[in-house]
């Protein structure tokens, strides 16, 4: 696949990812684009298909994935997640600097990919931290957040094997994070920058 590098970015639940998204694509609109994931589960509060998410049914999705459609899918909470080739593409042929938001079964699967992104693991400070923002939200049952707990302790643990992510930033702080982020993008936003003057 041609264009900029695209870039991966993992971590639990309540770590900050969407957040520091979010803030990446309002700073630098025309340079970085979503990869939409593929989702089963039901459609939250004020998300739109196409936008957050494709939202379908499990049995499209099995084939999706049995045809190789997907780079990567994963299954949590009952629910299966995962990213189209033709969603990447979508991003890349806009010259954009396509970002995957994935959980870290996705890393894995992306690794056996020819894609070669930039792996970025956004980690909360601690897990009490993790888990006062998860409760924060109010979107979980117990039974859920303390899955999502669960997943986030292997999620730490994992983030720190070596070459498993190129970088692993700790979110203590929103503006230092989003400052290593932009720092560790820096050249590849400058290539994407400079085709579009």
């Amino acid at each position: 696949m041609a264009g900029p590098r695209p870039v991966v970015l993992s971590g639990p639940s309540g770590a900050g990812k969407s957040t520091l998204m979010k803030r990446l694509l309002k700073d630098y609109e025309g340079v970085f684009g979503f990869s939409v994931s593929h989702t089963t589960r039901n459609p939250r509060p004020g998300e739109e298909e196409g936008k957050d998410y494709h939202y379908t049914t499990r049995e499209a999705m099995q084939e999706g994935i049995d045809n190789g459609d997907f780079i990567e899918n994963a299954e949590f909470s009952g629910n299966m997640y995962g990213t189209s080739k033709s969603a990447i593409e979508d991003v890349q042929a806009k010259n954009l600097i396509c970002i995957l938001d994935v959980d870290i079964q996705g890393v894995r699967n992306i690794k056996e990919t020819d894609l070669d992104p930039i792996y970025i693991s956004i980690q909360p400070p601690s897990m009490e931290i993790l888990e006062k923002r998860l409760r924060d939200r109010q979107t979980e049952s117990e039974e859920s957040l303390q899955k999502r707990l669960d997943a986030a302790r292997q999620d730490m643990e994992l983030s720190k094997e070596p070459g498993v992510f190129d970088v692993v930033i700790i979110n203590d702080d929103l503006d230092k994070a989003y400052g290593e982020l932009t720092a560790i993008l820096s050249d590849e936003i400058k290539k994407v920058q400079e085709v579009k003057s």
